[in-house]
């Protein structure tokens, strides 16, 4: 080495750091505001000496939740099942009216207007009519969650398909494509990025269509816990069932994020995306 070189130390690449620098990045933030929250809202119920049947603290939720472990679990599998067959319905009654609305102007002036006008309607008040046709069984409950799933899905996708690039379009026509190839090589590719944000959307409000259902009138299940908890004062059941129903759907959104990432590994990044 020269004389007049100096010597310059170069750190390693390391994917691992990097990582797990993101990763902190990304999780130490909302994690510090919950166990702010979460400090401040026990020592508020102490401090005050709010009854544990007002409002428990999150120690006694907690304590209840590793107590209760297997009954919640047990009710969590009745939930999870009917989230499960609810947004897989909403998913494929979705994605077929979604294909059928962009894909013909007669579909789209005549069914799309009633899909608006369905969320006009509260689900809360379809659900006990359910509840008559059908019974108390899974069944009513899978279709209020397909019922309030479906939307995000049927929109989004339909804003997908009609978001193509109109000069893509008249290339593809040039060349002599015909509609059915433009919307299978063109419209549904560019499409997909919309397609998993309403599936994101629809994955979390599947949770809430699950607990409507069965807090109208079920045989079991998470809502139904929480709803037979309540009159008996276990407010800290109760609290510990909306613990487990918010775990399962943060799951059941980075279920979809991971298919997401997965499906669109090979799509171009915008110039925006975080790199």
């Amino acid at each position: 080495m020269r004389a007049s070189e100096t010597f310059t130390p170069q750190l390693p690449s390391n994917v691992a750091y990097q990582r797990a620098k993101t990763l902190a990045a990304d999780w130490l933030p909302p994690t510090a505001l919950a166990a702010t929250a979460i400090g401040a809202w026990e020592a508020a119920v102490r401090v005050l000496s709010v009854p544990a049947w007002l409002l428990p603290p999150p120690s006694s939720v907690l304590a209840v939740t590793w107590n209760s472990f297997g009954l919640l679990m047990g009710h969590a599998g009745t939930t999870l099942l009917e989230i499960i067959l609810g947004f897989t319905l909403a998913t494929v009654c979705g994605v077929s009216l979604a294909a059928g609305i962009a894909s013909s102007r007669l579909l789209e002036r005549s069914i799309y207007p009633f899909v608006i006008a369905s969320q006009t309607v509260p689900v809360i008040t379809i659900a006990p009519l359910l509840l008559v046709w059908v019974g108390p069984e899974i069944t009513s409950k899978v279709i209020v969650v397909a019922i309030i799933s479906f939307f995000p899905i049927t929109v989004n996708l339909v804003d997908g398909l009609r978001a193509s690039d109109r000069e893509m379009v008249d290339m593809f026509r040039t060349l002599g494509a015909t509609k059915r190839q433009v919307f299978l090589k063109l419209q549904t590719p560019s499409a997909l990025p919309y397609l998993f944000s309403g599936l994101k959307v629809a994955a979390v409000v599947s949770v809430i269509g699950a607990v409507i259902g069965e807090w109208v009138g079920a045989q079991g299940g998470l809502g139904w816990l929480m709803r037979v908890s309540a009159p008996q004062l276990q407010t800290a059941r109760v609290f510990a069932a909306i613990l487990v129903l918010s775990v399962l759907a943060m799951l059941l959104f980075m279920a979809v994020a991971g298919a997401e990432k997965w499906a669109l590994r090979n799509y171009p990044r915008s110039n925006t995306s975080r790199r």
